[in-house]
């Protein structure tokens, strides 16, 4: 692991990303898979954050903890997806780094390290500033992006892109069964020369409008009994005002205000794509927070316990090669026609052992019985099974 977490360069600044052995893997692995017709445009990339037990090293510091535990030290690894939910590579950074700081440099740096003549980056609003899509915009060639913004705390957004009174188009329609995709209506708004596209999901609407009205119910309730217990929860605060001698009574003007966002999300881009398809490149940036979940959950990758920058460099980057064999395996299986939970095929290749054996003088190797899942994963991947009993010479 130290190996694979060496600097190979100096510290980068201002992010603090070091250029390591991991990232050799990382485009000796992106080149196997390039052809004639390999272009990456579309980059997904989302960070969290892995907290350490100990010390962390010089990259454990304190930050906005995503894991809810700012008492212990972590780190911040961010990872980019291409379009077909294939892992590219993973980056990490101090523990006190902002999620703003990391877009610019991460759209550089597989520029350069990918050989990318063009590359739009997908992420959401915790990621994006003011400062950091001026850079995105200037830099040589420009960076497209398709971001989500803040509804409630950008004035722009709140006045002149929620306040427009533009006709929705209907991209994706209600369900008529569970499984058909959620229903989408866009419409795409100018300010000056900043693009923006509105998104509206009616079913989450609904929802959220069923949420607010329970929670409002309940409030009233609470305050015919008393409404000092309240104040605690966030839930309920958003709705509260003071009344009279240090009272709470319902705030109707926030309730109203808070029914404007009812199922919306706002992007803003500076691509050339269309607004509906805008829409949905943005949707499937969820694909990548699922990849990031499965990763610090099945893979194990947290808590950390290395006390050394290169080791723990290491440890992160063996989660990101477990998951790049995971994707790779599943797409085979995929391909192949298989459909297999994958707990049940790990569970399937876990069970997978031979024994030795001797009887009358010779040896014997027998392998255990196949489970569906297990047989499926080494038919996709064109490994052959080992015989069920073969005699050792």
């Amino acid at each position: 692991m130290a190996f694979l977490g060496e600097a190979i360069e100096e510290l980068e600044k201002p992010t603090g990303a070091v250029r390591c052995t991991k990232d050799l893997v990382e485009e000796a692995l992106f080149e196997r898979r390039r052809d004639l017709f390999t272009e990456v445009e579309l980059v997904f990339f989302d960070t969290t954050s892995l907290y350490f037990e100990g010390q962390g090293g010089e990259i454990g510091k304190r930050g906005h903890n995503k894991d809810h535990r700012p008492d212990l030290k972590q780190m911040v690894v961010g990872m980019a997806v291409d379009v077909e939910g294939c892992p590219i590579c993973c980056e990490m950074w101090p523990g006190n780094t902002a999620d703003v700081t990391t877009l610019m440099p991460v759209g550089k740096r597989m520029r350069e390290r990918f050989r990318l003549r063009e590359i739009t980056v997908v992420g959401d609003r915790g990621m994006v500033s003011q400062k950091t899509l001026e850079a995105l915009e200037g830099s040589d060639p420009p960076v497209g992006y398709i971001i989500g913004v803040r509804m409630r705390r950008q004035k722009e957004v709140n006045l002149s892109v929620l306040g427009s009174r533009k006709q929705w188009q209907e991209s994706v329609p209600e369900r008529t069964n569970a499984k058909d995709p959620a229903p989408l209506k866009i419409k795409e708004v100018w300010v000056e020369n900043r693009r923006y596209v509105v998104c509206l999901n009616e079913e989450e609407r609904r929802k959220d409008t069923h949420d607010r009205e329970a929670i409002v119910a309940h409030l009233k309730e609470q305050l015919r009994q008393g409404d000092k217990s309240l104040v605690g929860n966030k839930g309920y605060r958003r709705y509260l005002k003071v009344q009279g001698d240090h009272h709470f009574a319902i705030d109707e003007k926030q309730i109203k205000t808070e029914a404007r966002y009812d199922g919306l999300w706002v992007l803003r881009t500076n691509t050339l794509y269309n607004a509906e398809t805008v829409a949905h490149v943005y949707k499937a940036l969820w694909r990548v927070e699922e990849i990031i979940r499965t990763t610090k959950s099945i893979m194990d990758t947290r808590p950390i316990y290395h006390r050394c920058n290169e080791t723990i460099r290491g440890h992160v980057f063996c989660s990101f090669l477990a998951l790049l064999l995971k994707t790779e395996l599943e797409r085979r299986m995929k391909f192949a026609d298989f459909k297999c939970e994958w707990a049940q095929v790990i569970r399937g290749l876990d069970s997978l052992q031979q024994v030795e054996v001797t009887f009358q003088d010779k040896r014997f190797v027998l392998r255990s019985q196949l489970t569906s899942e297990a047989s499926a994963a080494l038919r996709a991947t064109g490994v052959a099974a080992p015989p069920t009993l073969r005699e050792l010479s």
